[in-house]
């Protein structure tokens, strides 16, 4: 049995497994200086993490729907009544207050987060022998290697980071209770490494990869969330372990796929330097609507304007909203639209 690449060894280990080690590396190396770049670099900080990995992978959804004409065609429905319908519930959502939609939107955020590292390892395990308990097992692992760290923020002490505002999470501060999640948490752990161990004996063979993300998942939201107590840590972690892959499976799978050769976006690309033009359009997209967010409503990081929107953030924010929410239930669809 060979090992159940999604696209090559080294294009997986690089782009979709070696993110979350890569940057945990970077972290425990570089500690000390952590405070110096969030203080003298957050601008540097901000452009890279936030614009050009975490708003740009929102916008690769697009080479997988509304830049392929037969996936456009055959959803055409959901692809343009989803985005009203986000930009509809954000207007109800922001009438009850600002805090109430991006506390809605920060959970909508983290299961989406905890689900695309449950459909990495479902990809990664796409050829395995199942049965009911490897499945029942496989699938409590990734979800306390995520649901953890999350319920750790919830019922701990306050984190000195956010996911998108301050107090955008309900917070029940419990020690028992996280010392009893704790335990749980390490014998979900245990018991799967124990089966692992027994599965690879008795097959003679070790799933690499499949392990290899259930472990950078394990790490990158422990070390992230737990662990560590820093924005710029948790923004690492959270980001480049989660952008990058997306973005890396968008381009192997739907890019180099020869399957979309008759939409013109995709023939454009293969005619050039497809990568460099990929990661271009992404970015350019990114920025501009990253620009729209800081001009009209966050003024932080870049401030233009003398206009004063305040009383029009009502539509604004959810309005800016749309591709973000759009993405986060979208991509609960597109990669059942066929086999993977």
């Amino acid at each position: 049995m060979i090992q159940p690449w999604i696209h090559k060894a080294k294009t997986d280990l690089i782009f979709i497994i070696g993110p979350s080690f890569f940057v945990l590396a970077i972290i425990f190396l570089f500690q000390d200086y952590i405070t110096d770049i969030e203080d003298k670099y957050s601008f540097y900080t901000w452009l890279f993490l936030i614009v050009f990995i975490d708003v740009a992978h929102v916008y690769a959804t697009l080479f997988k729907t509304y830049f392929v004409a037969d996936e456009f065609r055959k959803n055409k429905k959901r692809l343009l009544l989803l985005p009203t319908i986000c930009f509809v519930v954000g207007i109800i959502l922001f009438s009850f207050g600002s805090l109430v939609f991006w506390s809605f939107l920060a959970y909508v955020a983290v299961f989406h987060f905890i689900r695309q590292q449950y459909g990495f390892m479902r990809l990664y395990a796409r050829n395995e022998q199942k049965t009911k308990f490897s499945v029942f097992i496989d699938n409590l692992t990734i979800y306390a290697s995520t649901g953890y760290p999350m319920l750790y923020w919830f019922f701990s002490s306050k984190r000195k980071f956010n996911w998108f505002v301050e107090n955008e999470f309900f917070k029940f501060h419990n020690s028992f209770l996280l010392e009893m999640l704790f335990w749980f948490y390490l014998i979900i752990i245990l018991v799967y490494i124990t089966y692992t161990i027994y599965k690879s004996i008795h097959n003679k063979f070790f799933n690499f990869p499949k392990n290899a993300i259930i472990l950078g998942t394990a790490l990158s939201w422990y070390f992230g969330i737990v662990y560590f107590n820093d924005d710029l840590i948790f923004t690492l972690l959270n980001v480049v372990s989660h952008g990058i892959p997306y973005m890396a499976l968008i381009y192997f799978r739907e890019i180099e796929n020869k399957t979309n050769v008759n939409s013109r976006v995709f023939s454009y690309l293969r005619s050039y330097n497809a990568i460099f033009i990929y990661i271009l359009i992404l970015l350019i997209i990114a920025f501009s609507e990253e620009f729209l967010w800081e001009i009209l409503v966050w003024n932080e990081n870049i401030s233009l304007t003398t206009f004063d929107f305040s009383n029009w953030q009502f539509l604004i924010v959810p309005l800016l909203s749309v591709p973000q929410f759009t993405h986060y239930l979208l991509d609960g669809f597109i990669w059942k639209s066929k086999k993977t």
